[in-house]
């Protein structure tokens, strides 16, 4: 069983909440948000709200929260082969209220069909808030192209 390894990433002015599965081993060892270096978050992310790619950790919580995002992931703890999505077992849900609570959250976002499966499981009916499934910005996910999953995540500022 593995756990959880970083806190969310809000604070009181987050509006959007960017929900992901579970963080792959890479995230795991850079204790941050999508770190694998082929995952296409944060430089999606920074393109659609028109800044520069983050490098840095210290500089990826800047554009999230200069651009009112919270990001936090549905699964606290659960069995899972590598990075393998498909592979999760035994999960146990990430508890949202201190982000729902602690912020201005109008809209959820989640990153891609495995998040949006233990979301609607364990936490949808606690929310009051609709959430809207985007694809995956995940490397595994090859069929979007970085163009097209722009696109796709765009809805976020709308």
């Amino acid at each position: 069983m593995r756990d959880y390894p970083f806190i969310p990433l809000y604070d009181e002015n987050s509006e959007i909440l960017i929900l992901g599965s579970f963080p792959s081993v890479k995230s795991q060892e850079n204790k941050f948000f999508y770190g694998h270096p082929q995952n296409r978050f944060w430089p999606m992310i920074a393109e659609i709200f028109g800044e520069a790619r983050p490098q840095t950790r210290e500089e990826k919580i800047a554009l999230a929260l200069r651009n009112h995002m919270a990001v936090w992931d549905v699964i606290e703890s659960c069995d899972i082969v590598g990075s393998s999505d498909s592979s999760i077992k035994n999960a146990v849900p990430n508890d949202l209220s201190e982000i729902l609570e602690k912020s201005k959250i109008q809209k959820i976002f989640i990153n891609g069909r495995t998040a949006e499966k233990f979301y609607r499981k364990y936490q949808a009916k606690a929310v009051d808030i609709p959430a809207v499934c985007l694809p995956s910005t995940s490397p595994a996910n090859a069929a979007w192209s970085f163009e097209r999953l722009k696109e796709a995540w765009s809805v976020i500022i709308k």
